[in-house]
């Protein structure tokens, strides 16, 4: 169990928005009960509800995960003390490099073209915020750094409380060693894991009407897990693995939603596939605000080989043997090396919605790039 141990600066509240009132065509997505987590027989039900998610979702949805509403309220309420501070201020923690890929500290908004014809840019502002293990240095906004003990030990609590069980859960469902996934994402070694605030502000209902209904673009996320804190800004759409229909992903009170990625799909050749998810313009009785995000990005540690794992009798007996890179004899890339390869492809400047040369680049030998609908 996870007890507060840190001191607690005087913060002001977070005030959630209503929910939309509007009938979306919602997904029907299963949740893991993290309360049958810790037994054998509970690990089992969990490694095949998980299973079932991962393979035809890919998103999920987790509760009686061990870390307070309170202390999720108070994350939220760091990130709009955060994005209250003036835009010179933020300016200052914009990472060298954020062109070549490098992507801790702040990401102003931009930096993207939505609309070439008026040439409306994108207006999501980002705060990534690396780990806390020594690789990395954490200078930030006074916004962040009164508060930084508490973030730290919130980002640590994740590992131990959500991501720590997932992959034991998902190491059980791929007949291996209970402890195979954690081993690859252990906390103390270098992977670029983070913990990120994310602000799309509003457009006005002309200006939605120029977007087609999307503030962002599909495509997958480049690590293992994601994991989005409830928000009720509707906006989120994710892709149906068989029939490329969107829907809608409802929020729902005390949980965790979930979705898997592209180094889980490298690792497994494809068995956990990584799940297509875009914004979509919200309904229209929430047009009017704008949406404040709460995430973590889980990766492999930066070492790792993203090579199929040959160790599953799971995988070898239903043909997930070899991945993209290893069918077309490229060399197979470290965590690292994917990541920075997508984040600068990710990152790219200037690029207008629609540019078929940047939708479709080539980031790696063997590995091509795509934007979704």
């Amino acid at each position: 169990m996870v007890i507060r141990t840190v001191p607690v600066p005087e913060l002001g509240s977070y005030n959630f928005v209503q929910e939309t009132k509007e009938d979306l065509p919602w997904a029907d997505l299963i949740t893991l009960d993290f309360n049958l987590y810790g037994t054998p027989e509970g690990n089992q039900q969990l490694a095949k509800t998980l299973v079932k998610a991962v393979r035809e979702d890919g998103f999920f949805y987790v509760k009686n995960f061990n870390i307070s509403q309170e202390r999720v309220n108070r994350q939220f309420a760091i990130g709009k003390q955060l994005y209250e501070t003036p835009l010179e201020e933020k300016l200052k923690y914009v990472p060298q490099g954020l062109d070549e890929g490098a992507f801790n500290g702040y990401v102003p908004a931009g930096r993207r073209i939505l609309d070439p014809v008026s040439g409306l840019r994108d207006r999501v502002e980002v705060y990534n915020i690396p780990k806390f293990n020594g690789d990395f240095k954490h200078e930030h906004p006074e916004a962040i750094q009164q508060h930084l003990p508490e973030i730290e030990e919130f980002a640590r609590s994740l590992h131990t409380e959500v991501l720590d069980p997932l992959h034991t859960i998902l190491a059980i469902a791929l007949g291996l060693p209970e402890d195979y996934l954690k081993n690859i994402h252990q906390y103390e070694v270098k992977s670029e894991d983070h913990l990120r605030y994310m602000k799309y502000s509003k457009f006005s209902p002309e200006e939605n009407q120029k977007l087609n209904g999307l503030w962002g673009r599909g495509h997958t996320d480049l690590g293992t897990f994601t994991l989005l804190f409830r928000q009720p800004v509707a906006a989120l759409q994710i892709r149906n693995h068989t029939t490329g229909e969107w829907s809608w992903v409802k929020p729902q009170d005390g949980t965790l939603t979930v979705n898997t990625c592209d180094a889980l799909s490298f690792l497994t050749a494809g068995y956990v596939k990584s799940t297509v998810h875009r914004v979509a313009v919200p309904p229209k009785d929430q047009q009017h605000v704008d949406r404040l995000g709460l995430l973590y990005f889980s990766r492999p540690n930066n070492d790792v080989e993203l090579k199929t794992i040959k160790d599953s009798p799971v995988l070898r007996e239903q043909g997930f043997v070899e991945n993209e890179f290893e069918k077309s004899d490229n060399p197979v890339p470290t965590m690292e090396t994917w990541t920075f390869a997508k984040q600068k492809w990710q990152r790219t400047k200037n690029v207008a919605r629609g540019d078929k040369k940047f939708e479709n680049a080539q980031i790696l030998p063997g590995w091509n790039e795509k934007v979704y609908a």
